[in-house]
């Protein structure tokens, strides 16, 4: 028998959706169709793949007045940011760009005797296993290129957005995108583990805790089959005492506190020169006091709640321990703060990283800014934590960053900016942020596999 999985919608705490998980051979029959799918999907045509995704892409772009609102209803998003549709098609349309050059044949050399290059082909069927907190954004990451280098796909959302995968593969098998081809299960825990260990599937893409990927490396454990993670972070953003003060306030307090903090890549602490600290810490406060905590409904509504009451919990009890130990809260209660998904945003000063709101990962709206007097003392801190995803670092000198970047354990770097996911570059981590890369021409890299061709021709 199956379980029913209960998306609990954070805005009254009661049952938006439900659906009915696979058992096992019902989903190891699911992958076993993507399989035989694979190899018909990989004949067409490049360009054929490519149309077809994109218009599966346009297919969700015309639900996305529908979208909004769901995902308000699911996750908490305020409807006044509109959803996720520009990241989705951005992304998606990067790596339809870049496909036939990320794809080509590797030429090593071709003479009277021998012909020799290099081919990527598609790993088979891939597992993407996609969070809540930006649903579509995060899935079309691994979806479209995977889909477009030839592989066929197998989608499991998170419970909290439960009908996100559903929509997406309606719209692509609209757009004419076979049902074998790009499928999406409900799935347990542990017939989820039951397929990873039984070589269900030939690449597996994880986006969520630490905890959720070790699960998903064990049940890989021995198989050999690749699996990519992205695992979160404790991102740092340091404001040098050269910066454009009130950007870095704005953006960086705009990185910490948006989608009610819940970001992969959000601020969750600064370190600011001690020459701007006092004006920082004002200007930050004051942003944060203008935010309306309220239901995501409401257009009115800046911050609406975390996506689940106890991921509220956790970041409430981040703030006691810190505030318990010395640490200064600056915001007061919003009246709107429920004690329950409703939480009041909080800016944290006189923290230290014996807290664990400057070591745990928090993902909700709090951040603590501490004061620095050196690069080197900024370095050593934001290197002082078990995760590596990204650091924004603020300045109007481009080679001091870089040279700040070079020391600092990331994956990405910013300059003047933070919490955006450029399809351009490689989105990668370091250290428990897992490891992996996702978009750009390395993330075709790691969605299809090497197959060298050596070929002696007859000449006599």
């Amino acid at each position: 028998m199956g379980q029913v999985l209960k998306c609990i919608s954070p805005i009254d705490g009661s049952v938006f959706a439900e659906r009915d998980t696979l058992d096992r051979d019902a989903a190891f029959a699911a992958a076993a169709r993507a399989r035989a799918a694979q190899a018909e999907w990989a004949a067409r045509p490049l360009q054929e793949r490519i149309d077809l995704v994109m218009a599966g892409v346009a297919a969700v772009g015309a639900m996305n007045d529908e979208i909004v609102t769901e995902l308000a209803r699911m996750m908490g998003r305020p409807v006044r940011y509109g959803g996720e549709f520009g990241g989705f098609n951005e992304r998606a349309t990067h790596m339809a760009g870049i496909a036939r050059d990320a794809l080509a044949d590797i030429a090593v050399g071709e003479d009277e005797t021998f012909k020799r290059y290099i081919k990527r082909v598609p790993h088979g069927v891939v597992f993407v296993v996609a969070p809540w907190n930006y649903p579509y954004m995060t899935a079309i990451n691994t979806v479209a290129p995977a889909l477009i280098a030839g592989n066929t796909v197998v989608l499991k959302h998170a419970t909290q957005t439960l009908l996100v995968g559903e929509r997406m593969a309606r719209a692509f098998h609209s757009a004419g995108v076979p049902e074998d081809v790009f499928q999406n299960l409900f799935l347990s825990h542990d017939v989820t583990n039951d397929l990873i260990a039984g070589r269900a599937f030939d690449f597996v893409n994880f986006t969520g805790s630490v905890a959720g990927g070790q699960a998903m490396e064990r049940a890989a454990a021995g198989t050999f089959t690749p699996v990519s993670t992205e695992l979160g972070g404790k991102d740092p953003g340091y404001v040098m005492d050269d910066a454009d003060l009130d950007a870095a306030a704005e953006t960086l307090i705009d990185g910490a506190m948006f989608n009610s903090g819940q970001c992969c890549c959000g601020i969750e602490r600064i370190y600011v020169h001690e020459s701007l600290y006092d004006d920082f810490v004002a200007k930050a406060v004051e942003i944060v006091k203008g935010y309306k905590l309220g239901n995501p409904l409401d257009p009115e509504t800046t911050l609406g709640p975390m996506a689940n009451v106890r991921f509220a919990d956790e970041v409430r009890a981040q703030i006691a321990e810190a505030v318990a130990a010395g640490a200064v809260a600056h915001i007061e209660k919003f009246a709107e703060d429920d004690g329950g998904a409703y939480l009041t945003p909080q800016i944290l000063t006189n923290v230290t990283h014996d807290m664990r709101v400057m070591r745990d990962e928090s993902f909700g709206p709090v951040v603590g800014i501490m004061k620095v007097s050196s690069d080197d003392e900024a370095i050593a801190l934001m290197n002082d934590s078990e995760f590596g995803l990204t650091a924004s670092l603020w300045t109007r000198d481009v080679a001091r960053a870089e040279r700040v970047g070079d020391r600092i354990e990331t994956g990405t770097v910013f300059m003047n900016r933070a919490d955006y996911l450029d399809p351009g570059l490689c989105w990668t981590g370091c250290k428990n942020t897992g490891r992996g890369g996702g978009l750009s021409i390395i993330g075709y890299h790691n969605l299809t596999r090497p197959k060298s061709y050596h070929l002696k021709k007859v000449t006599g």
